[in-house]
């Protein structure tokens, strides 16, 4: 860990956001897209949709058409919707600031809520296990896994809470 800290001093998401919300949609369009491709999309869909409440009430088909370009568009579509609904009714609109409850949100997994705890409320729950971790962890003999909640259970332990880019996440 000190070597990649000394590496990557700086280390963050490239994803760009402002506020707890912005960073949870951005990471949720980011599945099977690129960071640069979510940062143009997400800087115009910010704009117009500031609270959990805009997106829980947005027209699929308008929205559908605004991410279009991040790929899956219907589902990704559907599930922030679906998210803005939850967040509306289950939290005051707000996002949850525990791992439970952003698994509990429509189109949320582990891999989006450890970004969004640990970026946005610096709150060190688990590890991001994204395609290059899950790849880098099997070359470098830190998990035999595939699965990427099994890679995070091997991980966890090698990376004391405190540490790493944003402590466990990157």
């Amino acid at each position: 860990m000190s070597r990649l800290k000394e590496e990557y001093p700086d280390a963050r998401t490239e994803l760009r956001w402002e506020t707890p919300l912005d960073l949870l949609v951005a990471t949720m369009l980011s599945a099977q897209s690129t960071d640069v491709r979510v940062n143009m999309v997400t800087e115009h869909l910010f704009e117009r949709y500031r609270a959990a409440g805009d997106y829980a009430r947005a027209d699929r088909g308008q929205l559908e058409e605004e991410i279009r370009t991040v790929g899956f568009f219907r589902n990704k579509a559907r599930a922030l919707i679906e998210m803005g609904r939850a967040l509306e009714e289950e939290h005051g609109g707000e996002v949850p600031r525990t791992m439970e409850g952003l698994v509990g949100l429509p189109g949320v997994g582990r891999k989006t809520a450890n970004v969004v705890l640990g970026n946005a409320f610096s709150i060190n729950e688990g590890v991001v296990v994204d395609t290059h971790v899950r790849r880098l962890s099997n070359r470098l003999g830190l998990s035999s896994e595939h699965d990427p909640e099994k890679i995070e259970r091997d991980l966890i332990p090698l990376v004391p809470k405190g540490r790493g880019p944003s402590s466990r996440t990157s």
